[in-house]
Order: structure tokens, then sequence, then C-alpha cells
């Protein structure tokens, strides 16, 4: 089993930047790769981006890309996602998900997830 812990959402003005942790606990080496998804009232959960731990390979879903970057420290069994140049679509509950391999399916089909946190972005 894997534990996952999100912190760092809040409340920001359009333009400005948070940064969201994940850390991982547990059986860690079941979160070789991580990720983020978030969930707008009324929609899906949708895919962010993710990482693979051990090499950093990442991806992005388009709608995000050049404005959010997902990091990790192994170190400290977390990942992070640092959003910057926020705008109101941005805001929903944001997921950290983890699962033990399959980067083909990196958007989808992920065993473990944490509570999630509230991202708001006023205009």
């Amino acid at each position: 089993q894997v534990q996952l812990v999100e912190s760092g959402g809040g409340f920001v003005q359009a333009g400005g930047s948070l940064r969201l942790s994940c850390v991982a606990s547990g059986r860690t080496i079941s979160s070789s790769i991580m990720g983020w998804f978030r969930q707008a009232p009324g929609k899906e959960r949708e895919f962010v981006a993710a990482i693979i731990r051990w090499t950093g390979t990442t991806d992005y879903v388009d709608s995000v890309k050049g404005r959010f970057t997902i990091s990790r420290d192994n170190a400290k069994n977390t990942i992070y996602l640092q959003m910057n140049s926020l705008k109101p679509e941005d805001t929903a509950v944001y997921y950290c998900g983890a699962k033990a391999g399959g980067w083909e399916a990196r958007r989808s089909e992920y065993a473990y997830w944490g509570q999630g946190t509230q991202v708001t972005v006023s205009s």
C-alpha cells in the first residue's frame, strides 16, 4: 500500500503561483510513476502531469505546458507541482496519484490516490 498526502493548495489571483506537494509513504516501490490530476465542479477528473521518479521523465497536458512544472525529491519521497501564471480555469481539486509502472498509460490507471487539495484562482 502507498499513502499519499497533498498540500499547498489555496486561493490565488489570476497570474499568481502556487506549489503543490505530495508525500508518499508505505510501499514506495509501488510509486515509480506519480502524477497530478484535477477535478473541477461538474467535470471529470483530468490528467495534468506525470513523472517517472527514477529518471525524471515528465509529461504534461497541453493546457499547462509552459506554466506548470512537475518535479521530484526522491530522498523525501515527494513530488511537486509548481504552478505559474494561474488562470481561473485552473480552479479545481488537485489530486496526487501513484502507480508501480506503465508509463505508456501514464495518464490513467493509477492505483493510489491522495485526498486532494483545493486550488482556487480568482479573475
